[in-house]
């Protein structure tokens, strides 16, 4: 594996509209992406060992996985522009972090609503899908 790889909620709409947010600012294709529900997804949260009832953004990089805060912030070290420097963040003890991540993915079907299945991607699009 080159890069890393995403793993998302599928039937979140935030979770979608961040991937789409990832990819356009990702113009050397660095992340590939699956969502948690579908097959590929189920295969590497088990090949990885992550918990079993996680309900988060995962990244997998460098052989390891992150999840939550610790995700979303060393994503941004692979994206254009200031972007990279939210991974500066990643200093702030995780707890910390994580807090603020709880909240939004705790509301985030109230919020930004849900999707009754995960959208298929654009063909210009699916080489990033696994």
């Amino acid at each position: 594996m080159s890069g890393g790889i995403i793993l998302f909620d599928g039937s979140c709409n935030f979770c979608s509209t961040s991937v789409q947010f990832i990819v356009k600012r990702d113009p050397g294709a660095y992340y590939q992406f699956a969502a948690l529900q579908s097959e590929a997804g189920r295969r590497l949260l088990t090949a990885y060992k992550v918990p079993e009832d996680t309900d988060s953004l995962i990244l997998i990089d460098n052989n390891r996985y992150y999840m939550k805060s610790s995700a979303a912030l060393r994503i941004c070290k692979h994206l254009n522009g200031g972007w990279k420097m939210f991974s500066l963040f990643l200093v702030i003890p995780r707890p910390l972090r994580d807090t603020l991540y709880d909240l939004i993915a705790k509301n985030r079907y109230k919020w930004f609503g849900r999707k009754k299945a995960c959208p298929l991607p654009s063909p210009e699009m699916k080489n990033r899908f696994l």
